[in-house]
């Protein structure tokens, strides 16, 4: 696919809600817009699970109203979202893109504290999206659920879990979205699809009412076009919750209040992770990557290099804790609903059962290591940048139901997850194959305003968020 720049007025969250206070667009303009989208071209990219039409009207109406009545707006007042379907909206059923899932979780849980914050701030939910099933695992085809694909091209992946956020952002059926990230689940298809996406500090947004894959690396994080909208959304969406015991009470920063432009006296300790790219570099990588780290020496940030501490290991204990975590939760419906899990899932899920206590135990013991080690190294640095993974999306053609975890070769997503810091992914142009890539930056736990700080930085100075793939071409 061809790209093309969005107009820029309406073309990111925060520049939407800006529109809605001016009064350059209506909130119904806004969802019909999302929903027209939504209509033409959904049948092939796999989006949405479920759409909330007449719900979304229906609030866009009375965000309308109360502009008109010179009411003031909430934060993300007409603003359309889309929500990863682990996330429990008393709207529908929450699938977690499975047959095993039973329909009473979503109906007890009600409305996630995530949900609940959203929709209080004015945000119009406009349906659940897809994802990887149990937010693991790969699309199988032989499953009564949609395929999602990549919005740059239909033929690849549009990456997991958050699979259906990620793309529906990035082909504008919505402005943001909502996704969970255990070794990579918002990162990865906010690379892949070319769009902004945060993994918060571990424990930063409450997970309560989340269907969860590994309890100790699950995050929940915001995905839009810029660093501004994650933001913004960020804003909302974070501060402790009394019913997610590893939710943290530290306090909120303000987010948006953060982003000036200006990175003079912030340190970035840069690794290339060249020598992790088990799977290739893609040619146009490296000069990308390099002009990037020019762009933000160009807004003030001082560059080292730094080789951050223990890569192997704790890519390898992100693994090996997801499996024992995700397979503690699933053993029982895997050992007598083994066909209702799609071919990818149940073949990672299952691999849980060689581990043992001492396994797992052994991981938390040297997690507990490498974080110590990262704490030291950002006594050094303020951030550290690494590529979010060295190739674009892969084809569908390409992901092999029997070994699925070789979708992460070339990704270097999961070393963060054990560790809980912040870690934005950033668009940084196309890939020799047109496809888009990424840099990831990350910084000390809970500063968040840093990381989107530097991020906001990056993006006023290119336009590589702005993208968007020509949709279309190859639509059926």
């Amino acid at each position: 696919m061809t790209t093309t720049t969005v107009p820029v007025a309406f073309s990111t969250l925060t520049d939407a809600a800006a529109a809605l206070r001016s009064g350059a667009v209506s909130a119904v303009e806004l969802i019909d817009q999302a929903l027209a989208t939504a209509d033409a071209i959904d049948g092939s990219l796999g989006v949405f699970l479920t759409r909330f039409d007449e719900r979304a009207r229906a609030q866009a109406e009375q965000v309308d109203a109360k502009i008109a009545a010179g009411g003031e707006l909430a934060p993300l007042d007409g603003i359309p979202l889309g929500v990863k379907d682990i996330l429990a909206h008393a709207h529908a059923s929450t699938t977690a893109q499975s047959l095993v899932l039973a329909p009473e979780w979503g109906a007890a849980a009600g409305d996630c504290a995530v949900v609940s914050r959203l929709e209080l701030a004015g945000a119009i939910v406009t349906g659940k999206t897809t994802t990887m099933e149990f937010a693991i695992g790969v699309p199988d085809p032989d499953k009564p659920f949609p395929v999602p694909r990549n919005a740059w091209d239909l033929d690849r992946w549009a990456g997991g879990s958050s699979s259906g956020s990620g793309s529906g952002v990035a082909a504008g059926m919505f402005l943001g979205a909502i996704g969970t990230d255990t070794a990579g689940s918002i990162r990865i298809p906010a690379a892949f699809n070319g769009i902004t996406g945060l993994k918060p500090t571990f424990g930063r947004v409450p997970k309560s009412g989340v269907v969860p894959l590994g309890y100790t690396l699950d995050h929940v994080g915001p995905m839009a076009r810029s660093a501004a909208d994650c933001a913004l959304l960020l804003s909302v969406i974070a501060g402790h919750e009394a019913a997610d015991p590893y939710s943290s009470p530290a306090a909120v920063d303000d987010y948006s209040g953060a982003l000036t432009g200006d990175l003079r006296g912030i340190t970035i300790g840069v690794d290339d992770l060249d020598r992790y790219a088990n799977a290739g570099i893609d040619p146009a990588q490296p000069e990308l990557f390099g002009a990037a780290i020019d762009a933000l020496r160009e807004a003030g940030a001082t560059i080292v290099p730094v080789e951050v501490p223990m890569y192997p290991e704790l890519s390898a204990i992100d693994v090996v804790v997801m499996l024992a975590e995700a397979h503690t939760y699933h053993r029982e419906d895997l050992r007598t609903r083994w066909s209702d899990y799609g071919r990818g899932t149940r073949v990672i899920l299952a691999a849980g059962d060689a581990l043992s206590a001492s396994d797992y135990i052994q991981a938390q013991r040297v997690r507990r290591i490498a974080q110590q080690r990262m704490a030291a190294l950002f006594t050094e640095v303020d951030l550290v940048l690494t590529p979010t993974g060295h190739l674009g999306a892969p084809p569908l053609a390409a992901i092999d139901q029997l070994q699925p975890l070789n979708v992460l070769a070339s990704l270097h997503t999961p070393y963060w997850n054990p560790l809980g810091n912040p870690t934005l992914a950033v668009p940084i142009g196309l890939s020799s194959e047109r496809t888009p890539l990424s840099m990831s930056l990350s910084g000390r736990p809970f500063a968040e305003a840093t990381v989107l700080r530097a991020g906001d930085a990056y993006q006023r100075l290119t336009d590589h968020h702005l993208r968007t793939p020509d949709l279309t071409k190859g639509l059926s």
